[in-house]
């Protein structure tokens, strides 16, 4: 039987495709127009080209800025998945420790990112912050502001911190979905937690780890406001991630033409990465079935 396709129903998302176009497509274009343009202001502007993408790929301060942002989201993403499935395998399923751990697990969720960096940026002072003080008073010579170890360290520990929840929470509702009869079934056969959490409870968690990897990818590799709020970027260069780096060009330096090119290689480089993980993710799970 032929399908009948009801075009009628594009028009209850051509609002949708309207407000994506106003809001997302617009200003890429504006991006796309500064990035091959120069200007000395009066809103002159002067034909420059692939300049400026020249100009980027071929500078240490970009690759530089770029190497930080990999690494960081290696470190992240390697912390915040295992500890989040740690984390989810062992909340209760049942009973009132339920809603107290859900709570609990959302709560860094909901502040805001300037507001965690603030916290942070306190909390971490030799002077009158708690964990300054404390690895002090341990003898752990602890400085974010001059050492760039302890500024990783402090930039680390914050986004666990912060975003560790939001795996935690994915992971769970790929437990709890799963079925009791296959748990039932692994006791008759007498299988160890090891091998539950590896044929029963990591299989079924695979679409939820999909979407969690990717989201902390992302959320990782675009990170701005808490290293910019705690360190600056500093000390020295040594946390400028290429968000941080791309504002002081845009913003500090005023290199329209530079930033704008930067933003579209930056963008670019996240979408490629995104789709990377994204197909070997969903390749490996269709190869398993």
């Amino acid at each position: 039987m032929d399908k009948t396709w009801n075009n009628k129903a594009w028009f209850l998302v051509l609002p949708v495709l309207l407000l994506v176009a106003f809001s997302a497509v617009i200003p890429l274009m504006t991006v796309v127009n500064y990035s091959v343009q120069d200007t000395f202001g009066n809103n002159q502007f002067f034909w420059a080209g692939t300049d400026w993408f020249v100009e980027i790929l071929t500078s240490p301060r970009f690759w530089d800025a770029l190497w930080r942002n990999l690494i960081f989201s290696a470190v992240i993403l390697a912390i915040e998945v295992q500890l989040g499935i740690l984390i989810a395998l062992n909340m209760p399923k049942h009973g009132l420790g339920v809603p107290v751990c859900l709570v609990l697990m959302a709560l860094p969720l909901l502040i805001p990112w300037n507001v965690v960096g603030t916290i942070w940026q306190v909390f971490g002072r030799v002077d009158i912050g708690l964990l300054g003080y404390f690895l002090n008073s341990l003898g752990i010579s602890y400085n974010y502001t001059q050492n760039p170890t302890h500024a990783w360290a402090t930039v680390i520990v914050m986004d666990v911190w912060h975003w560790t929840s939001l795996v935690v929470l994915l992971c769970y509702a790929g437990l709890v979905s799963i079925p009791d009869a296959y748990y039932q079934a692994a006791r008759i056969d007498g299988a160890s937690r090891w091998s539950v959490f590896r044929y029963i409870q990591l299989p079924k968690m695979k679409r939820v780890l999909l979407i969690a990897v990717l989201l902390r990818f992302m959320d990782s590799f675009m990170i701005y406001t808490e290293p910019f709020v705690v360190t600056g970027g500093g000390p020295g260069n040594s946390t400028t991630f290429l968000s941080i780096d791309l504002v002081k060009m845009a913003i500090g330096q005023f290199d329209l033409g530079p930033a704008a090119a930067m933003s579209i290689i930056y963008f670019l480089i996240i979408l490629l990465l995104s789709w990377v993980f994204y197909t070997v993710m969903t390749q490996s799970d269709a190869e398993q079935k």
